[in-house]
């Protein structure tokens, strides 16, 4: 656990407690103490109340970094493990498709505000970023993408990610000298969180701007140039201003998660030109009228980028079709059970 907070300060108010968090607590008719998740790791949670931080176990809820819960104080002094009793609901999450494989969904962070995109300049993959800008925008949050290790990329590529990120600002930063620092800062409000790749600068990124090593950060592998999983669990921290920062693990698989809305916010023009497609579910290949593939001809718009929208898309409905399907199995083995269970009792009456 880590109070970083300044003496006679209510630790909440550090860690994103305001009059709107307090309303919606309110409009739940949720009377208790509040509490808000710090820190998920292996088998345990931190917290942090109004009296300090607190390890807290879950109580059978599916608590995420950044949720607001309900915790209920250890009952005897000198015990510093709460319950959690309640999670209230969750605004601008960042989902994404579980990396085992199931078709379930993984909430990576919870209730928060802006997205810091990191990208490393001396790996760019335009696929990649595309992906995790559709990840932020879905989350109903603000994306900021940071432009990480400008001095190794070997071309300039400000102007290659700027083009993917419409409606998103841009920031080149360079952590050991803190250029671009000072204007990442002014970008950042509320909860926020760093996804990016292992390796880009996340961990780095908080470290210069919390002023201090409070995550730990390693270099790249030499070998295959792959960053390494130094982050481990998704940590929250106070920057200062009512602003707090989540640090999360490097994302190496990003599916997507029921994100129509986040693809296309990160794909705007092509939604535009969508809406005077011939067929209203033109999927931009070889459809008589498709506009989006008139736009690739005439050169107005970049073939890559429409494979990269359709590559999405087709990810995101298959994704949604296996998951509606696992339901449907769920749902049809509760029926099964609670059949074999009324026959069994008429049975044995």
């Amino acid at each position: 656990m880590h109070p970083d907070v300044p003496p006679g300060t209510d630790p909440l108010v550090e860690y994103g407690w305001s009059e709107q968090i307090a309303e919606r607590f309110a409009d739940n008719g949720i009377q208790e103490s509040p509490g808000r998740i710090v820190r998920v790791g292996r088998g345990h949670s931190d917290a942090v109340t109004s009296a300090g931080p607190l390890r807290v176990r879950t109580a059978g809820h599916h608590v995420c970094t950044g949720d607001w819960v309900i915790v209920r104080e250890p009952p005897t002094e000198g015990d510093m493990t709460g319950t959690v009793c309640a999670v209230l609901p969750r605004t601008g999450a960042i989902r994404r498709a579980d990396a085992s494989g199931r078709s379930e969904e993984q909430v990576l962070a919870a209730n928060v505000d802006t997205v810091v995109v990191t990208v490393a300049a001396d790996t760019l993959d335009l696929g990649r970023v595309e992906r995790l800008l559709a990840l932020a925008w879905d989350s109903g949050a603000q994306p900021v993408v940071a432009l990480t290790k400008v001095d190794l990329a070997t071309e300039p590529v400000f102007e290659q990610v700027a083009v993917l990120a419409p409606g998103a600002s841009v920031v080149e930063v360079c952590a050991p000298d803190r250029s671009g620092l000072r204007e990442l800062r002014a970008l950042l409000h509320g909860t926020v969180v760093f996804v990016g790749a292992s390796g880009a600068g996340k961990s780095t990124l908080v470290n210069a701007l919390c002023g201090r090593d409070i995550q730990a950060t390693a270099p790249v592998r030499q070998g295959d140039g792959k960053g390494r999983h130094t982050t481990t669990d998704r940590e929250m921290f106070p920057l200062g201003g009512g602003v707090t920062l989540i640090d999360t693990p490097g994302l190496r698989g990003v599916g997507m998660w029921d994100a129509d809305a986040g693809i296309a916010s990160a794909f705007p023009e092509i939604d535009e030109l969508a809406q005077y497609c011939r067929f209203t579910d033109c999927a931009h290949e070889t459809e008589p009228g498709c506009a989006v593939r008139a736009a690739v001809d005439r050169g107005d718009l970049d073939a890559r980028r429409v494979e990269s929208h359709r590559k999405l898309r087709r990810e995101n409905e298959r994704i949604a079709a296996r998951s509606d399907a696992r339901l449907r199995h769920e749902r049809t083995r509760e029926i099964k059970v609670m059949s074999r269970a009324i026959r069994a009792y008429y049975r044995d009456r």
